[in-house]
């Protein structure tokens, strides 16, 4: 299991602690520093089973700035996340071919 991992972000952290509770320990990827290609990007969207718009931090700053909407064309949105990795909505675990995001924190189990 991966877990794309913010350790400044509560919601990560939390996330984290509930996957060692249940004894997982996945393979840390600190995402803003190991940004996801546009390709595993596309692969996240897929496993996640959501619209790439849910897979968004939207309130980012940095999605104003780059003139996004929540009914921008999913290309665009992928690439954004591409080039400004900030914008992923995190903590996601993937566990072979799924994957959920932590919010809540719980959620994450449902891929367990």
């Amino acid at each position: 299991m991966i877990l794309w991992h913010n350790p400044r972000c509560s919601k990560s952290r939390q996330t984290l602690a509930l996957l060692e509770e249940k004894g997982v320990t996945p393979e840390i990827r600190k995402y803003l520093e190991d940004a996801p290609s546009l390709d595993e990007l596309k692969a996240a969207q897929a496993a996640l089973g959501l619209p790439v718009i849910k897979m968004m931090r939207v309130k980012e700053a940095a999605f104003k700035d780059m003139g996004l909407r929540k009914d921008s064309d999913d290309a665009v949105l992928l690439q954004a996340m591409a080039d400004q990795p900030k914008l992923i909505e995190r903590p996601i675990l993937f566990a072979g071919d799924k994957a959920a995001i932590g919010r809540p924190p719980e959620q994450v189990l449902t891929v367990l």
